[in-house]
């Protein structure tokens, strides 16, 4: 055994799959940038402050955070999600509304690694500052649902609900509070233990033991104002003008203290039931003012890539593909005519590989077809002489053919069309 592994809960991640990581970010990229939604790169570094601003209450930061002093005496963590430092970073530099940003990228998080759960972990995600419309929030749902179609899924539903206004989830927490503490002998030892800290992540729990004593708590839906109400009917009824399907899910609460009104989860059909969410988000108004800034709307969600992918590997869609290049340059004469050609070829934009340490003709051609080329350009003494080189097609009953060395790129190009 090595005498050095990863950390637990962390893991390399080598080709092809690095490769199958970096479609997904594009392919997200490619979806939100055409709505108008330009990039955000944050630190991974925050000063703790941001992360706490998220809710004392949570596991997040109360348990799960990686933070330490620095050199600078500075309390700092590990971001365990990016929201917060999206909202920091708008108060910091304040830019014009309304704020449309993705982003992408690593976060940290300790806790118990399981299937599709890991401490190092990678989400997209976008968030909207600036802008209270309803319809924004469809957009946002939207954008998300059209992304896991892009990557081919089926299954994946969309779990929906409201959280209302501030006094609304106010008035709501104090009646399952309530209600939870008459019926606290009936609730699993950890639902207790959350109940002492916030009794909305009671309805979290997925224990069996607790499924009877949730499934008669009060409903949120008994605590909206009219405005409240309005908003949440024109989010469900924007879905359904864009022909997206929902389920309207009461104990949808989400994992963080600062969501308002919409809140919403993408569930993948295929996933065990405990831990099936690929993403979500919500409607976070009051977060900037929580981090020094304005009263701002805000809403995004973001997206778990290794969950999604468990999702692509059940449905069969978005597989890993193996790296490959479009020419192979053999080269039996020492390695200088192919370094040379390789760099010509790439300078084209053609993609292109070769062997190294003057191996043999066989060996090298072993390797072009490993490689997955389409052609193979091969030198030897005989065509240097005659400024010359062989075509060879690889995935093909083409035959090769010797082409003159000043029609290579031409000939390249015509093989390759």
């Amino acid at each position: 055994m090595p005498e050095f592994q990863t950390s637990p809960g962390m893991r390399d991640i080598l080709p092809p799959e690095s490769t199958r990581w970096r479609r997904f970010v594009a392919t997200f990229a490619e979806t939100v940038t055409a709505a108008g939604y330009g990039q955000i790169i944050p630190p991974l570094l925050e000063d703790i402050g941001v992360f706490h601003r998220v809710g004392e209450a949570t596991d997040i930061v109360t348990k799960e955070m990686y933070d330490f002093i620095d050199k600078g005496q500075r309390h700092v963590a590990l971001r365990p999600e990016q929201t917060a430092s999206v909202c920091r970073a708008f108060v910091q530099h304040r830019p014009a509304t309304p704020w449309k940003v993705w982003y992408s990228g690593p976060n940290f998080r300790y806790e118990r690694p399981q299937r599709g759960r890991y401490r190092q972990f990678d989400q997209v995600g976008i968030e909207v500052l600036g802008a209270n419309d309803p319809y924004l929030d469809v957009e946002v749902i939207a954008l998300g649902w059209n992304f896991f179609k892009r990557l081919g899924l089926r299954q994946v539903h969309l779990h929906l609900n409201s959280l209302g206004e501030p006094e609304n989830r106010q008035r709501f927490v104090t009646a399952l509070q309530a209600y939870f503490t008459d019926n606290i002998e009936r609730l699993s030892d950890a639902s207790k233990t959350t109940l002492a800290k916030n009794a909305l992540r009671v309805l979290d729990s997925k224990r069996p033991e607790d499924g009877e004593v949730i499934a008669g708590a009060p409903k949120i839906s008994e605590f909206y104002s009219d405005a409240a109400r309005l908003h949440f009917e024109t989010v469900q009824s924007g879905l359904q003008a864009l022909d997206i399907p929902f389920v309207v899910n009461e104990k949808l609460v989400r994992g963080l203290d600062y969501y308002r009104h919409t809140t919403f989860e993408f569930v993948g059909g295929t996933l065990d039931s405990a831990q099936n969410a690929i993403g979500g988000g919500g409607r976070y108004d009051g977060l900037v003012e929580d981090l020094g800034g304005p009263a701002t709307g805000g809403i995004g969600f973001a997206l778990g890539l290794d969950r999604t992918l468990l999702a692509c590997d059940d449905e069969s869609v978005f597989a890993a593909t193996q790296t490959s290049v479009d020419v192979f340059v053999v080269d039996t004469t020492g390695g200088l005519e192919a370094l040379v050609i390789t760099q010509q070829l790439r300078e084209a934009g053609i993609s292109s590989d070769r062997s190294f340490e003057n191996r043999s003709m066989k060996s090298q051609m072993k390797a072009a077809d490993k490689s997955g080329a389409k052609i193979a350009i091969i030198i030897g003494s005989d065509e240097v002489e005659a400024q010359s080189f062989v075509l060879r097609p690889l995935r093909s009953e083409d035959q090769q053919s010797t082409i003159p060395r000043n029609e290579l790129m031409t000939s390249i190009m015509k093989a390759l069309s």
